[in-house]
């Protein structure tokens, strides 16, 4: 372990009492996208606390941000990304709560040694992952272009690595019929919740047209409010995925013209809507990523213990990482095999075994930080690894 990595850990342990108290304020107040105010707080009182400067409210989003520190010596950029919005009604059983003081602990760490490296981190807080992700719009507006690497954990029941996920569309098909009674004279109504009902079995039987790594599953949202009245409106709500952004496009297409049959044969008015904001598919540098599983097997975690990539569904980190480098492992915090999602995994993650989980994980994303500011070598081949992978997405 060289001196600056030795300066990193000692810095972050230091740290470790402030951070455990953060996670924990974190996750005893659970917070929805773009309703995070408490988390977006702190997070931000604490980066400044550490020599940050810090924009609030980046990009007109009330709970965002972005943090910096600059060296005075040019190099390169790093981005740390910080999740911590929670899930209605189970709180932080996705571990946003440790994704973000992850975040935190490395830019104390990083703070510690930048002056010497030269470069500049930058913490962006990113609100609602889970819904409407705030790093679609900051990869949108260009926010991410001058990054060489953009770095964030993920927490788990085992160390993965950071693999792929698949791009996604939400859409929402509202139908609009008449309404009659359905004893009395139902030849007077249009039944919006056939229409819904066509739509189903439409895509039921498109499903055998697709391939394996497509997705396409809904619910319905409404579908009337008595058996005796012939519904007027009806709508479902559907997730598309797939492996890549060019067929999720295809996919949405003909999920789409299967609505549009279903409201030609039933007479209905359709009106289609994203109700969620598209992702993108995570394309991971590998470059990248192999020198985070270097300072994984470092602070002690054999090749032989981190698994490959589990399929754990759409990430807006996707959006990012067709502008700039980036990687999405995954950390092991909890000993019991939780999945993500649940109260069991949420209890788990509130405990001390995850708590020092959290500073180890931050503590190796600043080492891969540190190697990004330092190896000129290991930059330029992240650069054209990206520039290579992101022309081929683009021709897909």
């Amino acid at each position: 372990m060289n001196r600056l990595k030795q300066t990193i850990r000692e810095t972050i342990a230091g740290q470790t009492a402030n951070l455990k108290e953060v996670a924990s304020f974190i996750a005893a107040h659970p917070e929805l996208g773009h309703e995070e105010k408490l988390a977006s707080a702190r997070l931000t009182e604490e980066l400044e606390k550490l020599g940050y400067a810090v924009e609030r409210g980046t990009l007109g989003i009330p709970t965002a941000f972005i943090a910096e520190y600059r060296s005075a010596t040019p190099g390169p950029t790093v981005a740390l990304l910080a999740e911590y919005d929670a899930l209605p009604e189970i709180g932080h059983a996705c571990g946003h709560h440790l994704i973000c003081t992850m975040a935190l602990g490395a830019a104390a760490g990083l703070r510690a040694v930048l002056d010497e490296t030269g470069g500049t981190v930058r913490v962006y807080g990113t609100p609602a992952e889970e819904t409407k992700g705030a790093k679609v719009d900051m990869a949108a507006a260009g926010l991410f272009d001058h990054c060489d690497a953009a770095l964030m954990a993920h927490p788990y029941h085992r160390f993965e690595k950071s693999g792929s996920s698949l791009a996604m569309d939400a859409l929402q098909f509202e139908f609009h019929g008449k309404s009659a009674h359905a004893a009395a004279n139902p030849e007077e109504g249009i039944n919006a919740l056939d229409a819904v009902i066509q739509l189903f079995n439409a895509v039921n039987s498109l499903r055998q047209q697709t391939p394996d790594h497509a997705r396409i599953h809904g619910i319905i949202s409404h579908g009337g409010v008595a058996p005796n009245l012939i519904p007027d409106y009806a709508a479902a709500r559907f997730y598309t995925r797939s492996a890549t952004r060019p067929y999720t496009d295809e996919l949405t297409r003909r999920v789409t013209a299967c609505a549009e049959a279903a409201a030609l044969a039933t007479g209905c008015r359709l009106d289609v809507t994203n109700y969620e904001y598209s992702y993108d598919e995570l394309r991971t540098n590998s470059a990248l990523h192999e020198a985070f599983l270097a300072n994984l097997a470092e602070a002690g975690v054999p090749p032989e213990a981190v698994h490959d990539s589990e399929d754990h569904g759409s990430l807006d980190l996707g959006n990012v990482s067709l502008r700039c480098p980036a990687i999405h492992p995954y950390v092991q915090v909890v000993d019991a095999p939780y999945n993500l999602h649940t109260a069991e995994f949420r209890d788990a993650a509130q405990l001390d075994r995850a708590y020092d989980a959290m500073v180890f994980g931050a503590t190796v994303l600043a080492w891969t930080a540190c190697d990004v500011l330092t190896d000129p070598e290991l930059v330029l081949r992240i650069r054209e690894e990206f520039d290579r992978t992101v022309d081929i997405a683009r021709q897909a």
